[in-house]
C-alpha cells in the first residue's frame, strides 16, 4: 500500500468525518418530515421537564421549520455529503481533479466564514474557519504537477 503524506491523509480523515456527520444530518432531516406531526404530538404530550436539554432544543429546531424547509435541508445536506465522500475518496487516490475540487469548493467558503466570524464570534466557526484555511494552503502547496505523456 502506498505511504500518503500526512497531511493529505489527515484531510482525507477530515472529509470524512464530515461526509458521515452530513448523512446522519439529512437522515435525520428527511425523517424529521416524514414524521412531522408525530414529532410534534411529542413535543407537546412528553414531558421535556429535567431531560436532556439537547432534546428540547433540537425539538424547538426542527418543529419551527416547515416540512419543506426540512426536505430541502435535508436533500441539502445529503448532497453535500455525497460531495465530500467523493472529495475524500478523490484525494486517498491523489486524484488532481479531487485537489481542485476541494480548493474550489473550500476556497468559496472562507469568504463567507469571515463574515460569519465578523458578525459574531464562536469557538465553533473559528475552529471551522481555521481547519478550512489549513486544508486550503496545504492543497495549494502540494498541488500535483501536471504529468507530460510520453509517446
Amino acid at each position: 500500500m502506498k505511504k500518503r503524506p500526512f497531511g493529505l491523509l489527515a484531510i482525507v480523515v477530515y472529509k470524512s468525518f464530515v461526509a458521515s456527520l452530513l448523512m446522519v444530518t439529512a437522515i435525520a432531516l428527511l425523517l424529521a418530515m416524514n414524521n412531522y406531526e408525530g414529532l410534534q404530538d411529542f413535543a407537546s404530550n412528553y414531558e421535556l421537564e429535567g431531560k436532556a436539554g439537547i432534546i428540547e432544543w433540537i425539538l424547538d429546531k426542527i418543529l419551527n421549520l416547515n416540512p419543506r424547509t426540512l426536505q430541502f435541508s435535508g436533500v441539502g445536506a445529503a448532497t453535500y455529503a455525497i460531495v465530500t465522500a467523493i472529495e475524500a475518496i478523490g484525494l486517498w487516490h491523489e486524484k488532481r481533479w479531487a485537489h481542485i475540487l476541494v480548493l474550489g469548493l473550500v476556497g468559496i467558503s472562507i469568504p463567507p466564514e469571515i463574515y460569519e466570524l465578523t458578525q459574531g464570534f464562536s469557538f465553533l466557526k473559528f475552529i471551522v474557519f481555521v481547519v478550512n484555511v489549513a486544508v486550503f494552503w496545504y492543497l495549494i502547496r502540494t498541488f500535483p504537477k501536471h504529468k507530460e505523456h510520453k509517446h
